[in-house]
């Protein structure tokens, strides 16, 4: 595989790269470049915001979590199609009738300027952590494809979707997004129609064993689940982002439902193939690799190197996405600047400290990426929901809106990343996995309680 894939590297980098090249022309204004001219139609946003929420975790993060749970590890993704289809009936449409470039320039334009700059330090924050989970299922993948790790290529790998992105911002990940939604429904459903229809092994037990709740995934999981990962795909930068793209608010309610539908037929996909690799290979087989690694190296030498590259485009299209909302919102909503020059600055800025962080840190792409969600999720996801519902209904009492953020992002700071802090001060071990609930449900309760009288004149 190694020449192979080589070749069709160098061709598939390229083509992407001359993309960004082709779309730079096209970029008149920081709405150009951040929203993509806010024009989109429903193929165009439906295409990229699958593509951007099927990502690392959703194909290697799920693979192997189904491997070591069962089918409950369906949830993940299931809850993305739930959090998509409710964002659609409730959210939606008026969201995009705020008629903002990031998710913190609408808090801005509901509650106000100290929201804004609040919710983008969070944000920014946040997912250095999001983009380096990707690139750091980037380079498993490369290093599986090479058979050796090479840093070099995975740098030269890194710097040229960096690269793309700089240069032709939301437009060229649009359109390299569409390319590589292809590219990954091809391979997975290649591999998924290979394991089950050509080399069989043993279904039965798979069959025998579809359940969404078990001993190693019970109702607590299925609660924490709905609310930390849901919540990033009901309101979380990257989705609400192709939420501004679309050319209308029925574009952006009919994109979200249909991808919502959509992801839940990815998800049963995908986990299956998740449970054939459960039922068929070993642990001592798998020998601590990723099972989807695994998988491709079980297949015919051409529908590997198709899943290899589906793979690819599953977390380039979710890493392109990443960095350029989370430079579009540095420069916009902290610096406060409408200027296309910084944002591609910063564009190579994150891009740099991600694959850094991706090339020394943690190597566990769920972990990475739930540890930036549980910051995230509940310091933002009630405040900001509560803020859009209320919007020239009702006043915001902002001191203590920006308590519910807060506290809600400390809960959710203090146990994705300080738990045994909280251990050496007595706080019981059971209680460390919850302490994003708890920081949903205080910031929830702060929410409710920031909503004023009814609002007098429209804002």
């Amino acid at each position: 595989m190694n020449t192979t894939f080589l070749i069709a590297l160098i061709i598939y980098i390229l083509v992407f790269l001359s993309i960004g090249f082709f779309d730079i022309k096209k970029i008149n204004s920081f709405t150009d470049y951040a929203a993509a001219g806010k024009k989109q139609k429903s193929y165009a946003v439906i295409m990229t915001l699958l593509a951007t929420v099927i990502g690392a975790s959703t194909t290697i993060g799920i693979t192997d979590t189904v491997y070591n749970i069962g089918f409950p590890g369906i949830w993940w993704l299931a809850f993305g199609g739930i959090g998509l289809i409710l964002q659609a009936f409730i959210i939606s449409e008026k969201v995009r009738s705020i008629d903002a470039l990031t998710l913190p320039d609408m808090a801005g334009k509901i509650v106000g300027k100290g929201a804004e700059k609040l919710l983008a330090f969070i944000i920014v924050i946040s997912w250095i952590g999001v983009i380096a989970g990707q690139l750091v299922a980037m380079n498993g993948i490369i290093t599986f494809a090479l058979g050796k790790s090479s840093k070099l290529i995975f740098g030269l790998v890194s710097a040229i979707v960096i690269l793309y992105t700089l240069i032709g911002g939301q437009l060229s990940v649009i359109k390299t997004d569409r390319i590589q939604f292809i590219i990954i429904v091809l391979g997975v459903i290649s591999c998924f129609l290979y394991l089950y229809f050509v080399r069989v092994g043993n279904t039965e037990d798979i069959m025998n064993h579809i359940e969404l709740i078990n001993a190693n995934y019970k109702p607590i999981n299925l609660f924490t689940q709905f609310f930390v990962i849901g919540g990033v795909y009901f309101l979380g930068p990257d989705i609400i982002s192709r939420n501004f793209i679309s050319k209308d608010e029925k574009t952006a309610k009919r994109s979200a439902l249909i991808s919502g539908i959509v992801l839940f037929f990815f998800a049963a996909v995908i986990t299956l193939i998740g449970m054939w690799a459960r039922y068929n290979i070993t642990a001592d087989e798998l020998n601590g690799s990723k099972t989807l690694m695994y998988v491709i190296g079980l297949m015919p030498n051409a529908i590997g190197i198709l899943l290899v590259f589906g793979l690819l485009s599953a977390i380039l299209s979710s890493t392109d996405t990443c960095i350029v909302n989370a430079s579009s919102i540095f420069v916009k909503d902290i610096l406060g600047k409408d200027s296309i020059v910084l944002v591609r600055i910063t564009v190579g800025v994150i891009g740099l400290a991600a694959t850094i962080f991706a090339i020394s840190g943690n190597n566990d792409i769920i972990t990475l990426l739930t540890n930036a969600y549980s910051i995230y999720t509940p310091g933002v996801i009630f405040p900001l929901l509560t803020a859009i519902l209320a919007y020239k209904k009702r006043s915001i009492r902002k001191g203590i809106w920006f308590a519910a953020v807060i506290l809600g992002g400390l809960f959710g700071l203090m146990g994705a990343f300080l738990p045994d802090t909280l251990l050496s001060l007595g706080v019981p071990a059971k209680l460390l996995s919850y302490f994003s609930l708890i920081g949903m449900g205080v910031s929830l309760v702060f929410a409710l309680l920031s909503i004023g009288q009814k609002a007098t004149e429209e804002l």
